[in-house]
Parts: C-alpha cells; structure tokens; sequence
C-alpha cells in the first residue's frame, strides 16, 4: 500500500558517491533496485546513461507518488531534526538543505516519470525476484535497502536479493552497510562469507560519501578473480 511507503529520493550526484562511480562506469548499463523517487535516472538518462531503476513504488501515478511525498516529507525532516546528532552536516549543512535537495531530486523524478515509465526505465519489481535475464546488466546497484533494514528484512532475504542482483549484473554494489541505527549490519560479514560459494566475491570499500554517521562504505561483488579497474 502507497500510505506504508515513505518517499525519499536521492540525488545523482549522492550516487555517483555512495557508490564511487566513474564517468566510465556511469556509461554502463546499470539497474538500480530499490530506487524510489531519486533522481538518478531522470539525471543519467539525460547525460547519455543507460539505466533501470526497480521499485513498487512505481505501481502508482505521478499524483499518488506526488501526494505521498507532500504528506511524510516533513515528518520526515522533523525526524531527522530530532536525530541531528546522528547525522555529518559538511556536504549537507542543515535540515533545511537537506529538504531542498531531497525535494530537487524527487522534482526531478517526477517530471521524468511519465516518459521514464514508458520508455521501460521504471519497473515496478522488487528483491529478491527482478524481471529480467541473466546477465542483462554490467552493474546493479542498492541504495538505503539491503543491510540498513536488517531488522526487518533476515538474512534468507539478503542472501536471496544479492544472488539475483548478481543473476542479472556482471558486479553489484549494496550502500549503505549500516542499519538505521548506525551499527554495521550482521549480515555483511555473512554475505561476504557465502560470496564464494556462489562463485562471486564481494569487498568492502570506503566511499566518499558520508551522511548518516558511520556510513561510509560500500559492498562490492563480483566474479571471483576478476580485477577492479
């Protein structure tokens, strides 16, 4: 149901760091699952990129999506001003900054949405079951999903969602590696641990990208032995 989902969309330029992507990598072919109402489709599509973004949010209209962010983006902003402390105020200086960047990048969404969804850019799917064959993209990326909710979401669930993620994606990369309450998840390090068996290995990277606190690192998998350019 849409009054269970809290919109909250990120920028491209927070992708391009949460997830250290290059100019080359940003050329690639790229699914991005659990993407919400960010921006990052709408900017890349626009600077020649090729993505995919997954979510069920995008089961809804542009008003229903519109109307959902109108009415939680303020709790959500006064949640986070209760929780300051739990936050790095350098690149983003205030809540107020915050709110307008959330709003610009969730602006940006919507007015490429329409089109978007009929050029297929927009699928509602969802981990741990996309649409899509083997090998269909050079890279798959997660942003604020795996591993920040790994009190909801076990570690059955991680395992399963990462296999498909790399099922569908030459290399996939998973941020943050934190839950909400800014602890490293247990779920990292038996992700890591079960990578071999599946014939992948995964690697932890420091990002330069830092918003909640502690969360400055992302997953990396990709096929064992393959070098990282």
């Amino acid at each position: 149901m849409l009054d269970e989902v809290v919109p909250w969309g990120r920028s491209f330029d927070e992708y391009r760091r949460m997830f250290a992507l290059t100019d080359r990598e940003l050329g690639l072919k790229i699914v991005d699952c659990g993407s919400g109402p960010a921006s990052f489709n709408a900017d890349a599509t626009r600077r020649g990129g090729h993505i995919v973004s997954c979510d069920p949010i995008y089961r809804w209209s542009t008003d229903q999506i519109q109307e959902r962010i109108a009415s939680t983006c303020g709790k959500v902003l006064d949640e986070t001003r209760r929780n300051r402390a739990e936050f790095v105020w350098d690149s983003i200086q205030s809540v107020e900054a915050l709110g307008e960047l959330r709003m610009t990048a969730m602006r940006a969404f919507l007015d490429d949405y329409v089109s978007g969804k009929a050029a297929g850019r927009y699928i509602d799917a969802a981990l741990p079951t996309l649409p899509f064959a083997d090998a269909s993209f050079d890279l798959a990326l997660c942003s604020h999903f795996l591993f920040l909710y790994s009190a909801q979401l076990g570690p059955d669930f991680h395992q399963s969602a990462i296999r498909e993620m790399c099922r569908v994606a030459t290399e996939v990369r998973v941020f943050p590696l934190v839950t909400l309450d800014a602890k490293r998840s247990q779920f990292v390090d038996q992700i890591m641990d079960e990578c071999p068996r599946w014939g992948v290995e995964a690697s932890i990277e420091r990002v330069p990208y830092e918003f909640q606190r502690g969360a400055n690192a992302m997953m990396r998998v990709r096929p064992a032995g393959e070098k990282v350019e």
